[in-house]
């Protein structure tokens, strides 16, 4: 029955200019409680077509009704930005909190490994550390990937970077081992726990190529590494 009603309405013919006409002037404040209706609204032009004359009045409101789109438009694209990165930042903070729950290296590792693709959106994760100049038996743990000595800082692009971005591009074997076939875009980390710990990496990667590129922001992937070196500095000082 609700669809039957439905089509009726749908039926029911447009009024006409006069019914229009008569309703606007029952209603004088109709359009000030509608003003969106203004912009699809064609303004009357305050001279004849054949006079000679051009009406500026016109050509004023077809550009501001351009701004108002322009600004429309930008206004959205600022929602939808805002709204992306309190998703973004949240996301992080869920990670920290998996990352702090591990009570041993291994853990950390797993949880990494296992829970980071899921809270960030990305297909692998992992943690690499630098081969240290002596065996450190602290530094082992299933699924800690090694990196040969001197292997972070040309990684980084510089001794000054610490996160280097790569938009379309096979993940790096060292880095993802197995699975950098499926890579095609990646976030690398530094870490610096400091101590007898060497240099390392956290690496993300994802399928999707432009998952990551130059001029992202980068802040709060750099916070989460901060937050694995405190963390690995529990166990390896």
């Amino acid at each position: 029955m609700a669809r039957k009603r439905d089509d009726a309405a749908q039926a029911l013919p447009l009024p006409d200019e006069r019914q229009v006409e008569a309703f606007l002037s029952a209603h004088p404040d109709f359009l000030v409680r509608h003003p969106d209706l203004l912009l699809s609204l064609s303004p009357p032009s305050r001279w004849g077509e054949d006079d000679g004359i051009l009406d500026m009045q016109v050509f004023m409101i077809e550009r501001l009704r351009d701004e108002i789109e322009r600004v429309r438009g930008a206004a959205e694209h600022l929602i939808h930005t805002s709204r992306s990165n309190m998703s973004i930042q949240t996301r992080t903070h869920r990670a920290v909190l998996a990352i702090l729950a591990a009570d041993t290296l291994a853990e950390l590792v797993e949880a990494v490994a296992d829970d980071l693709p899921g809270l960030l959106d990305v297909d692998v994760a992992t943690l690499c550390f630098e081969t240290p100049a002596e065996p450190l038996e602290e530094l082992e743990a299933p699924g800690l990937r090694s990196l040969a000595p001197g292997t972070v800082v040309p990684m980084m692009g510089g001794g000054d970077r610490e996160c280097a971005l790569t938009e379309e591009m096979p993940g790096d074997p060292a880095l993802f081992g197995e699975a950098a076939a499926l890579v095609q875009s990646s976030a690398v980390v530094r870490l610096t726990p400091g101590g007898r710990c060497p240099e390392g990496v956290m690496a993300l990667g994802s399928r999707h190529g432009r998952t990551f590129h130059a001029g992202q922001a980068t802040e709060l992937i750099s916070f989460l590494a901060r937050v694995v070196e405190r963390s690995v500095n529990r166990w390896i000082g």
